[in-house]
């Protein structure tokens, strides 16, 4: 099981006098922060008034930011909420649940651990470190045979050729 808090996304600015933040999600889709009362705003528990979403983003009034100073203090801080208050079902799996695990090919061989997800791209990939060897795989059913989070292992079959680079 992940983190007891999910980071969701970020504040963007401020937005007009009277406190209000602009959020933006790294799931553009996301509506969490419409379903859910309590946010935490750079690692402070923050009590959501009201919440709704734009086309660039999410304008949020929180309790005990009244002032647009208030709001402006926000800026930058990241924006996480519990993770019970997603709702996830238990075949459920968040990306940042495969930091960490260990990966091994289909016969069981050592493919190497999950060091980070690269969600920068259309295709999100698994960034798998095996000693100073760097792989970057596209998290696809294709490829991605099995995630047991309980064993922390992920069971792949990579294609041939995947690039490998040196890690600095």
């Amino acid at each position: 099981m992940g983190a007891a808090r999910i980071e969701i996304g970020a504040v963007a600015r401020a937005h007009g006098i009277r406190g209000e933040v602009a959020i933006f999600t790294h799931d553009p889709d996301s509506a969490t922060l419409g379903e859910v009362e309590t946010i935490w705003v750079g690692g402070v528990a923050r009590t959501i008034k009201q919440a709704r979403s734009t086309h660039r983003g999410w304008l949020v009034a929180l309790d005990g930011v009244t002032t647009r100073n208030d709001a402006e203090a926000l800026q930058g801080a990241k924006v996480e909420v519990d993770r019970e208050a997603l709702g996830l079902g238990d075949d459920d799996v968040l990306l940042s649940d495969l930091v960490g695990c260990a990966v091994r090919r289909a016969d069981g061989s050592p493919y190497g651990t999950v060091a980070a997800i690269d969600a920068s791209s259309v295709q999100e990939l698994l960034v798998i470190h095996d000693g100073d060897i760097e792989r970057l795989l596209p998290l696809v059913d294709v490829y991605v045979l099995g995630v047991d989070l309980e064993a922390g292992v992920i069971t792949v079959d990579p294609p041939d050729g995947l690039p490998e680079s040196k890690r600095r």
